[in-house]
């Protein structure tokens, strides 16, 4: 999942991309109030983690024009300030959650975990297509009734999947959300772990869960199974 970590202070920032790393998550910066704002209405991200305290315009400004302008990812506010009316104000800005310094990266995780489920729409705390399901919130998958032993890139690309079942998802924004950098056209990560993820989620005698379009990239699909006779 890719994060927008928006935090002016650059010890912070730099602290929390390596918490959220460490998770799994692919993480972008930014530093000011204006930069926040263009970062997410360039880039859809799954997350945004957003200090009060910016240049440009604070967090709260940041939040009401990202939503003016029909930017709806889950933000988690993080602030030094604990009082009942900042949190009011955010939540009123059009902010998920709130969450007051200092914190702990336990709590910060659960939290994110949590919007994550929600997402921009509601979104069920487990995710399936078929027998294909995964829990974002314990980090487990499941074929049927056995469950998937993944690595975190493999269970981040069927995360991404299960999020846009029958979507045809290019490599470019495959790399994006789940490794973190863009394609340079020689890469070829992308096919080496879709065949490393097929060989963990199909079986004999059914089509493949992942369908490669040629030219395009990758889709999801709710394969049948293959019958005799």
């Amino acid at each position: 999942m890719r994060v927008l970590v928006v935090d002016g202070e650059p010890r912070t920032a730099v602290l929390l991309r390596r918490g959220l790393t460490e998770e799994g998550y692919v993480v972008d910066l930014a530093a000011t109030g204006p930069e926040a704002v263009w970062r997410a209405r360039e880039v859809p991200y799954d997350l945004i983690v957003l200090d009060v305290l910016l240049r440009g315009y604070d967090g709260f400004e940041v939040c009401r024009r990202l939503r003016a302008a029909g930017c709806w990812p889950p933000v988690l506010v993080l602030s030094a300030r604990n009082e009942i009316s900042d949190r009011v104000r955010g939540l009123d800005a059009g902010a998920d959650d709130y969450l007051a310094k200092p914190f702990s990266f336990a709590e910060l995780y659960a939290r994110l975990r949590a919007l994550a489920r929600r997402g921009a729409h509601a979104r069920p705390s487990l995710m399936a297509v078929g027998d294909l399901r995964l829990d974002p919130a314990s980090r487990r998958a499941w074929r049927g009734g056995t469950e998937l032993r993944l690595s975190p890139k493999e269970f981040a690309l069927l995360e991404l999947f299960l999020r846009h079942p029958g979507e045809v998802l290019t490599r470019t924004l495959i790399l994006e959300h789940v490794w973190d950098f863009p394609c340079d056209g020689v890469s070829n990560v992308v096919d080496q772990y879709v065949a490393y993820l097929r060989r963990k989620i199909d079986r004999a005698g059914q089509a493949s869960h992942l369908e490669t379009v040629r030219g395009a990239g990758y889709r999801l699909l709710n394969p049948t199974p293959v019958t005799s006779g």
